[in-house]
């Protein structure tokens, strides 16, 4: 037999693709969950097909999940993967001109037949032709291994061919050195009540890790080792999963029950799955029948004193948005959580986007003003969702938290917080003691520093109160018409949420902290990306620095500043460049952005591009 080499690599990059039934984002998951138990700093991006259900075989019907994995810290999924798992021509079709040259692919031998080949558009077959002589090939009969394999296995040959996925991790698991032992328990949890299934899908995990081991086609295995890491428990978690983790942590850490109103919608669904599991830690769901009635009913939790949230995207963000403003009229604590996909309209439902901008901070009839955050990392989803509800509490008002679909579905390793390290949220709601010698509770006596109201809970004896969606009379909050009241209210609403900018710290450059030629400024999810090439840049000596707004309203106090430090500002967009716009409306300063409105999002290469080219 050929002797197996171990060869020691810091980073790589899988993608695995196939048809939206080949299970790729199960076997995505299930390499992503053992690369985190080993210890690898890791990222991922799943890539679903936006077809419910397109023909099997097409090109419309490929599914996709890239990991990047190392042994030092990394910040992005990875721009080209090393290695492409490509289970059928349709997969190889839509994802080969990605692939490194040099780069492996795995393919599902089994599945180029002449009517796959044709339903992905390829002229001959690929595997065959040498066309693919750039490129590593491996390929091996999966299905006819796993059907020898499970032959005996008593199932139909239908549900035999589904656990073709599964030699392919252990095929994986092997070349890597992972270890199957997890996936094995997991298998034996997930079908407990179909033990044929699950001793089926073992056997063809161990039967992939077998064959990589004896056959002699493999010469090499890799080696990527732990990456080092603050001691501590860490899960791999999504960035939806963070988001719901932030809000059940924030709700505690304020003493306060978490209601969720909300209507699924994708992206953003995953949040109302985990909370709706978590109802033991004083978690209450709601799926509305619309998503008007899911934020409708969290504005009336907030009303009754709970943390209310509410969740969307893009489109049910439109939707909301009468509401939105109710809370803002009503200054009541509520967040709302925009995971963004493509528009306009349906748009790209699977496809990620930084394109609710402008509608998250001006989408609203009439002056009203929401402070909103952007999550820039999967992990940064649990601080942004805990910062979003301090700030909600603080000022009494309604909060937006933008993440989208490439923080909401991806992940990295989280290391869990202990609650006692976590800040607790002062809540106060008032008592009798708030009234005045008229003995009339007073609902917009406001506080000095915040300017927010008080917060009392309906039934407190002596303040009965009423509010809604007419303009209020300052301090009593009466229904008042008057045309200086309402210009007044309309200053004291902007004011206060002006004020949420105090709150901010001073706005952090990584690079030149005294200024210099470039600054590349971003927000929420190209936060990686622009690390990633910025670093690179400054390794070969450009003068280039990054900084990245965590509050894209109001702006830091600071932020102009900073700008001013710098000869040349460069703006990276997940579309057609809306903070570009905010930020012309307030610096009277040249910037230059770079837009990208593809449903994917950056490579670090593509603004590494863009910075040799300003600099030169």
């Amino acid at each position: 037999m050929t002797t197996k080499v171990i060869k020691r690599i810091d980073e790589v990059t899988i993608r695995f693709a196939g048809d939206s039934g080949d299970g790729m984002q199960l076997t995505g998951t299930r390499f992503t969950e053992t690369t985190a138990i080993q210890g690898n700093d890791l990222r991922t991006l799943p890539n679903y097909p936006a077809e419910i259900r397109a023909p099997a075989g097409t090109l419309a019907g490929v599914s996709a999940f890239q990991l990047n994995f190392s042994s030092h810290a990394i910040y992005t999924p990875g721009d080209s993967p090393d290695v492409l798992v490509a289970m059928n021509p349709a997969a190889l079709k839509v994802h080969l001109k990605d692939l490194k040259r040099g780069g492996v692919i795995l393919a599902n031998a089994n599945a180029y037949t002449d009517r796959n080949l044709k339903l992905a558009n390829w002229d001959s077959n690929p595997l065959e032709d040498e066309s693919l002589d750039d490129y590593d090939l491996y390929s091996v009969e999966m299905t006819k291994l796993v059907t020898n394999a499970l032959e005996d296995s008593g199932l139909s040959s239908k549900d035999i061919e589904r656990t073709k996925n599964m030699f392919a991790l252990g095929l994986l698991f092997w070349m890597y050195n992972r270890s199957m032992d997890s996936t094995i328990t997991w298998l034996e949890e997930k079908f407990k009540n179909a033990p044929e299934i699950a001793k089926a899908n073992i056997a063809a995990l161990k039967t992939g890790y077998n064959y990589g081991d004896t056959t002699e086609i493999f010469t090499t295995t890799y080696r990527v080792d732990r990456a080092e890491a603050e001691p501590g428990r860490y899960k791999s978690i999504t960035g939806n999963d963070a988001v719901a983790y932030g809000f059940v942590a924030a709700a505690n850490q304020a003493g306060k029950e978490l209601f969720l109103g909300s209507y699924p919608i994708t992206p953003a669904s995953e949040i109302l799955h985990a909370l709706s599991a978590l109802r033991n830690f004083g978690v209450k769901t709601f799926q509305a029948e619309d998503e008007i009635a899911g934020i409708s009913s969290a504005i009336g939790a907030s009303f009754a004193g709970d943390l209310a949230i509410t969740t969307t995207s893009g489109p049910g963000l439109a939707l909301k948005s009468e509401a939105i403003g109710l809370a803002v009229m009503t200054e009541l604590p509520l967040v709302i959580v925009d995971v963004q996909r493509g528009g306009p309209s349906t748009g790209l439902p699977t496809k990620t986007e930084q394109s609710d901008l402008m509608q998250a901070i001006y989408g609203r009839n009439g002056e009203a003003p929401v402070p909103v955050i952007a999550a820039q990392s999967p992990t940064d989803c649990f601080d942004a969702a805990f910062e979003a509800a301090q700030v909600a509490f603080k000022y009494m008002t309604p909060v937006l938290l933008l993440s989208d679909g490439y923080l909401g579905l991806g992940s990295e390793p989280w290391r869990i917080p202990d609650p006692k390290d976590l800040p607790k949220i002062d809540v106060k709601h008032p008592d009798k003691s708030i009234l005045e010698e008229d003995g009339v509770y007073k609902p917009y006596l406001r506080d000095e520093k915040t300017l927010a109201r008080p917060w009392a809970i309906p039934g407190t004896p002596g303040l009965e109160h009423r509010i809604g969606g007419l303009e209020k009379e300052d301090v009593t909050g009466n229904v008042n018409y008057e045309p200086l009241n309402h210009e007044k209210m309309i200053h004291l609403r902007d004011e206060k949420i002006k004020r949420v900018a105090n709150e901010y710290a001073p706005t952090q450059i990584y690079g030149n902290k005294k200024g210099g030629k470039l600054l590349v400024i971003g927000w929420g999810s190209t936060f990686g990306s622009i690390h990633v090439a910025v670093e690179r840049a400054r390794e070969k000596g450009y003068d280039v620095s990054q900084v990245h707004l965590r509050w894209v309203y109001p702006l830091p106090n600071d932020l102009e500043s900073v700008l001013d430090k710098f000869e040349q500002i460069l703006i990276p967009e997940v579309n057609l460049g809306q903070l570009i716009k905010i930020f012309r409306m307030n610096f009277q300063r040249e910037m230059t952005g770079l837009d990208k409105i593809q449903g994917q999002p950056f490579k670090a290469s593509e603004i590494e591009a863009k910075i040799y080219e300003m600099l030169g």
